[in-house]
């Protein structure tokens, strides 16, 4: 939907949520329970996946970039749905753009830490994610007694994105993924990036049932509801809106979209050069 400047309230503004593709969406779920009068713009950034191989740098421009298309489609509230670029970019959407910017890593950490009972506690998420140590930081700063044992598993990604997770080819891919955490003597394990919830039933089956799992997405929309209620900006939409962006393929991005979420997506496409012109 495009709107012009007057033509709603800053209430009923959209909430927006960034990705590097579909993973994103298993925020965007818990949204539409916690808060479905809320507008909402969902930008899926496929042509630049993943982001979890990409130079810091790179994941920054491109979620500016997004931020900025954020902006100028009167969003009231960022939401990174993106560990990865939740761990490399969020200080400078914070800095740059002038709307609230939320990111994923810090709800999962608080979630992580309150799980916990034996203070062992697992990261799983993309190579970027990993290296930067932002959960590790987050969850020490958090707990000084916490052991903390991360984990890169960049081959999840492509699973979700194909739509391919019910395979016996992909179970063996999980359960080989995973296979350095099994006798690590974690009980929590957090699903630290936005496309692994959607083969949360696999991750399960493997660690087996002495392992709770942690979906930062549903802290970060708690986090996020404060924040609308602080500020008095939760909307009292009667027929909220709900429009998609991708940056490539929208007819893929429509039917696995369509799956997860379980109504209908319609993804319009922003190309990387026009999404470019937003953040210069």
């Amino acid at each position: 939907m495009n709107l012009t400047k007057g033509e709603m309230k800053m209430n009923e503004t959209p909430l927006a949520f960034m990705d590097s593709g579909v993973g994103g969406l298993t925020i965007l779920k818990p949204a539409f329970a916690q808060l479905p009068a809320e507008n909402t713009l969902f930008f899926g950034d496929e042509a630049h996946l993943p982001y979890g191989e990409k130079q810091p740098q790179q994941v920054i421009d491109y979620s500016l970039q997004i931020g900025r298309f954020f902006v100028q489609k009167q969003a009231k509230m960022m939401i990174i749905a993106c560990n990865t670029a939740s761990a490399l970019a969020l200080p400078t959407l914070q800095a740059e753009l002038p709307i609230p910017v939320l990111g994923v890593v810090e709800g999962g950490s608080r979630a992580a830490i309150q799980a916990t009972n034996n203070h062992k506690i697992g990261i799983i998420a993309t190579r970027a994610t990993v290296n930067s140590h932002a959960y590790q930081c987050a969850i020490h700063q958090l707990s000084s007694q916490a052991e903390v044992v991360e984990l890169a598993c960049p081959t999840f990604i492509p699973l979700v994105e194909q739509g391919d997770y019910h395979s016996e080819r992909v179970q063996q891919m999980v359960i080989d993924g995973l296979a350095p955490l099994r006798g690590s003597g974690i009980d929590t394990l957090v699903l630290g990036c936005t496309h692994f919830p959607i083969i949360r039933d696999l991750i399960q089956s493997v660690m087996g049932p002495t392992v709770t799992l942690v979906d930062p997405g549903a802290e970060t929309i708690a986090e996020a509801h404060q924040v609308l209620e602080r500020r008095q900006l939760l909307a009292q939409s009667q027929h909220p809106f709900h429009d998609f962006y991708t940056s490539s393929d929208p007819e893929r991005f429509q039917q696995v979209g369509s799956q997860w979420l379980n109504r209908k997506v319609d993804v319009q496409l922003v190309t990387p050069s026009q999404l470019l012109s937003y953040g210069n």
